[in-house]
């Protein structure tokens, strides 16, 4: 008679927490028991726990970030590239919940590189502003933000913690023109540090500017960690218009 093969510890583990998830135990962006929890409660080694972890984590079933834990994997948040979108309704939109932390409000005279960006002279006024975007308190966004002190003067006069630096420009100093540039890069230890990301993980870079009659009201780095964040598009042509080559 053939012996059954021993099933490996890892996937033994594996299977215990894909089991929770399709039961509906753990839901959707819930956090799942730390490692030392499923040691115990497993009688299995710390590594054993860390390969499923990351085997799982790899095949997109749990989200990990680092230093809080692990997560079961729901639909990754999108942002809408061709909308103005304020970072809090788009949450909110999602049925989770928002809130922000400013780690910088300030005047400065605007560089050499922010003079260019915003079309004014080295030395002007600028207000600058970083904050912490979370979402059910898992940051997923960093936004550090320059804005032109001469167009909107009541900057500095805001909570940004209660009213986000978008929906009070959108609604003091309306856009007409909206620039957004993406590219992937691997984050500052300072960006790193506030998204709670890996060492190695990618960090997707939104550049925004935008404008108004002509004069440009604020620039934008909005950092999102790759692993938790896409940024999306949807366009439809006209039916009597030529889409060219």
């Amino acid at each position: 008679m053939t012996e059954t093969p021993a099933i490996p510890r890892y996937k033994m583990v594996r299977d215990h927490i894909v089991r929770n998830i399709r039961s509906g135990r753990w839901k959707a962006d819930s956090k799942i028991p730390s490692e030392n929890e499923f040691v115990k409660e497993l009688g299995v080694s710390r590594m054993t726990v860390n390969r499923a972890l990351r085997e799982l984590t790899a095949e997109g079933v749990l989200r990990r970030v680092q230093g809080v834990g692990s997560f079961v994997a729901g639909p990754q948040p999108q942002s809408v590239l061709l909308e103005l979108r304020n970072i809090a309704d788009e949450i909110r939109s999602r049925g989770n919940k928002h809130h922000s932390e400013l780690l910088l409000l300030g005047k400065e005279e605007a560089s050499e590189e922010v003079a260019e960006d915003m079309n004014i002279s080295q030395g002007d006024a600028v207000f600058h502003s970083i904050l912490v975007h979370y979402e059910n308190d898992i940051p997923v966004q960093l936004e550090n933000r320059y804005v032109n002190a001469t167009i909107a003067p009541g900057y500095m006069d805001v909570d940004l913690t209660k009213v986000t630096p978008n929906e009070y420009l959108v609604k003091t100093v309306p856009a007409d023109e909206v620039e957004h540039i993406v590219e992937a890069t691997l984050p500052s230890e300072f960006t790193r540090r506030h998204l709670q990301m890996g060492e190695k993980e990618p960090c997707l870079l939104l550049h925004r500017r935008t404008w108004s009659s002509g004069q440009v009201v604020s620039k934008a780095r909005l950092s999102h960690p790759g692993s938790r964040y896409r940024l999306g598009a949807y366009f439809q042509s006209s039916p009597n218009r030529p889409t060219g080559d």
